[in-house]
């Protein structure tokens, strides 16, 4: 049960975050010191208590999930970034390209109730535009009813370059490919800074904020993105979600903000960093919420942040949980310990431990099956997943 304001007012002033309590109630925008401050505190129970009211004013009693696959169709990558443990370059142990004929492949094999399939990889020149053409039609054909969200800012910025013609054209074209909509990745933290330091091959900040604002003015939906736990700063982490709200109250194109907690393993350059810890990935849910007050869902992405910490998570801000996933390579490259999926009914399981009410959502958000009544007596079994395993990945 939420506190009334005057006790949550005093709790803040002991912990630095004096006035915030007042701005959350009264629905008013937070500023980029109140960012700051909420990074700085060491009180992350009460931002969570904080968030979680958002979260109930916004969604209730509601948790989302999808029941959803990933094809990483290729880890041929020419970025470099240091960050990365899923790149490669062709001839290099583990790498792969994959076919259009094998994306077809994947879809038809995968979970017959996905409703989406979540296509990423590396940014590889010589793939050709048609290649990209061709695994969207490749999946549209194996899945006509597939909802495709496809390829990172970062993706979009090598196709249009490799197409040679107009943004909207591109976008025109990829669409009438299979492409519904995109998972706005590649964004990792927007200081120019790190950027130099640890992706200077990557496109700028304001090459993806402005490849964003095309792609949203055209129509398509998005997610957006905050890689954290690298060597930014603080205050370049509140910067970054500065840029996000602004943008998206000039386009309102965001459908869901996913803090995504840098995993140190297997990256050379890297190692030496700490994974954030479990406090530390729920303080970056909560502050999420909080701070972008105009992205309507905020996402506990299992797969990064443990079974364990993305269930506390929906009791700090987040309303969704991702999805049943199978077959995600780019975290489980970096040391990410997860399973590859959950079942249904292990999710159903995690959402209502956690007192909400499990709903399975499409990508745009609309319902496709509310369990507010129960759940289906032919709801897919499987063990309890593993919270003990989950606290420290």
């Amino acid at each position: 049960m939420q506190l009334p304001l005057d006790a949550l007012e005093a709790r803040a002033a002991r912990s630095g975050l004096a006035g915030i309590p007042t701005k959350v109630f009264a629905q008013e925008r937070l500023s980029p010191a109140d960012g700051l401050a909420m990074y700085q505190s060491d009180d992350v129970a009460l931002l969570g208590m904080l968030a979680h009211g958002v979260r109930r004013r916004m969604h209730g009693d509601v948790a989302y999930y999808n029941v959803n696959i990933h094809v990483n169709y290729t880890n041929w990558c020419n970025q470099f970034c240091d960050f990365c443990a899923f790149q490669r370059r062709p001839g290099e142990d583990g790498a792969y390209r994959m076919s259009p004929e094998q994306v077809y492949d994947a879809l038809q094999s995968a979970n017959p109730e996905a409703s989406e399939v979540h296509m990423v990889a590396g940014v590889w020149p010589a793939l050709g535009y048609d290649y990209f053409l061709e695994i969207l039609r490749a999946a549209k054909s194996a899945r006509p009813d597939i909802h495709v969200k496809a390829f990172t800012m970062v993706e979009i910025d090598e196709i249009v370059r490799l197409a040679k013609k107009p943004l909207p054209e591109v976008l025109d074209e990829l669409r009438e490919a299979g492409l519904d909509s995109m998972p706005g990745g590649g964004a990792e933290v927007f200081s120019e800074r790190v950027r130099q330091e640890l992706y200077p091959r990557k496109m700028s900040a304001e090459g993806w904020l402005e490849l964003a604002q095309g792609i949203h003015e055209y129509g398509f939906k998005t997610n957006c993105t905050m890689l954290y736990g690298m060597t930014e700063t603080l205050e370049e982490r509140v910067d970054h979600l500065r840029r996000l709200r602004e943008l998206q109250d000039r386009t309102n194109g965001f459908q869901t903000y996913i803090p995504l907690a840098f995993h140190p393993d297997n990256t050379p350059a890297l190692s030496h960093l700490p994974i954030p810890s479990p406090s530390e990935r729920l303080r970056s849910v909560a502050i999420g919420r909080l701070f972008l007050d105009n992205v309507p869902h905020v996402k506990a992405y299992w797969i990064m942040l443990g079974i364990a910490v993305a269930q506390t998570a929906l009791q700090m801000g987040a309303d969704d949980l991702d999805g049943t996933v199978s077959q995600e390579k780019v975290y489980h490259d970096a040391g990410a310990q997860t399973p590859q999926q959950m079942t249904r009914g292990q999710i159903h399981r995690l959402i209502r431990d956690s007192g909400h009410v499990p709903v399975e959502r499409g990508t745009l958000y609309e319902v496709r099956r509310d369990f507010r009544d129960g759940d289906p007596a032919d709801l897919d079994g499987g063990p309890r997943p593993d919270l003990a395993q989950s606290l420290t990945v």
